[in-house]
């Protein structure tokens, strides 16, 4: 029976990420940013069960890897299509939270079509996850559910942190294609990046991991959403300013 848990845990990421992406389909970005973290939130807490129940198995990291394509490689994608229909017409919801796209976004243009190459490069590098034995207690590019934070934090933050000048620059179409494309590189280039995985609490063993968990806490008190970009940032110098010390040492 106990071999089921991480398996009906992941069941629930997937489950969110259907829910999220409905929502995201009808423009109520604050609700699907709402389930892509629940999602990762049980993500996080299948591979830990596994681990506490020692039933890892071969169906349980395909099954992993089929949920993060829909909660973090498919919402994302349909939030960026979103964000960049945003940036050709229409205006932002403040009241609702919702995307409103009064004309459409405008048949003539595939230009928001662009934000699903972040669902494509999602699932080269879930697939290439799969595969790859040597992303066991690191990670080679940005996972998966980090870069859907990055991606969802935007719409909340033109949501809670509105002004004239932090909307127009999120919402610049040659921003959003810019991350877009920065996004996907980061997802399959071969940086390799620290996991939070803590093979046991020791400070001295999980240093890096506990400082960038108090610096994120206090990021996310002091700025909000705002925080998350900077977060990921920060993940991704933290990792590569690691990798230089070892290299030294």
């Amino acid at each position: 029976m106990r071999k089921h848990i991480p398996n009906f845990i992941t069941l629930l990421n997937l489950f969110s990420g259907c829910v999220a992406t409905v929502y995201a389909v009808l423009n109520q970005l604050e609700m699907a940013a709402l389930f892509v973290a629940l999602g990762i939130f049980f993500d996080f807490f299948d591979g830990l069960a596994a681990r506490m129940l020692n039933v890892k198995s071969d169906l349980g990291l395909q099954l992993d890897s089929l949920a993060d394509m829909v909660t973090s490689g498919l919402v994302p994608g349909i939030v960026m299509f979103q964000l960049l229909a945003m940036s050709q017409t229409g205006g932002w919801g403040l009241e609702t939270g919702s995307l409103l796209h009064p004309n459409g976004f405008g048949a003539d243009s595939l230009i928001p079509f662009t934000g699903f190459i972040i669902t494509l490069a999602s699932a080269y590098r879930l697939a290439k996850f799969n595969l790859d034995e040597n992303q066991v207690s690191s990670f080679i590019g940005l996972p998966t559910p980090a870069n859907a934070l990055l991606i969802l934090s935007l719409p909340l933050i033109l949501f809670y942190h509105s002004n004239s000048i932090l909307n127009e620059f999120i919402l610049n179409q040659w921003f959003l294609i810019g991350l877009t494309l920065l996004s996907a590189f980061l997802l399959n280039c071969n940086l390799p990046l620290f996991a939070l995985k803590f093979k046991n609490w020791s400070f001295k063993d999980n240093a890096l991991r506990y400082i960038f968990l108090i610096i994120s806490l206090v990021l996310l008190v002091t700025m909000q959403f705002l925080a998350i970009p900077f977060i990921i940032l920060f993940y991704v110098l933290s990792s590569l300013g690691s990798q230089l010390t070892t290299a030294k040492e």
